[in-house]
């Protein structure tokens, strides 16, 4: 499979970024990129204090890949600030895509609405937040699985339908 183009993931953990425990989410999204055919390195990992900072720099750098993935920061606790991070440089959002994974999510657990979320474009890049949870990031590859070629099509300015 010819590479579809670049990814990253980034994990917004203090506890997974201080070494506390080792974060068992982002090597899921990783491996699922890979799977579709995406050069990606291994996750990243924050602090959730630092997500924003590091977030503000990778736009600003101006280098964005095709697609970006976070797991993190999307609960309710005075840290998660992942989604707000993300929200600033959103040119288009597109929320029925996290719809679709709040719907798939309470399929496993009615927690699943607890967890804030955003998914657009900042540019050429497609971004979506996903929880700190292997089952939650599971929820949102598994969402984005059947319209992620219609997604990259759409943002290369295709107009197929």
């Amino acid at each position: 499979m010819t590479a579809r183009g670049t990814a990253l993931v980034i994990v917004a953990s203090t506890r997974a970024a201080k070494g506390i425990y080792e974060d068992k989410s982002g090597p899921i999204a990783v491996n699922w990129l890979r799977e579709q055919g995406f050069e990606t390195p291994d996750a990243v990992v924050v602090t959730d204090n630092d997500f924003p900072a590091y977030f503000t720099q990778l736009v600003e750098d101006g280098n964005l890949p095709t697609i970006i993935l976070t797991s993190g920061g999307t609960g309710l606790n005075s840290d998660d600030r992942t989604v707000e991070a993300v929200r600033t440089y959103v040119d288009k959002e597109i929320p029925g895509i996290m719809h679709a994974f709040w719907a798939r999510g309470l399929q496993n657990t009615p927690a699943a609405v607890l967890s804030r979320g955003i998914a657009g474009v900042i540019g050429r890049t497609f971004v979506m937040t996903l929880p700190g949870s292997r089952g939650g990031v599971r929820d949102g590859v598994d969402t984005l699985e059947p319209i992620l070629s219609h997604i990259l099509r759409q943002m290369e300015d295709y107009h197929d339908h």
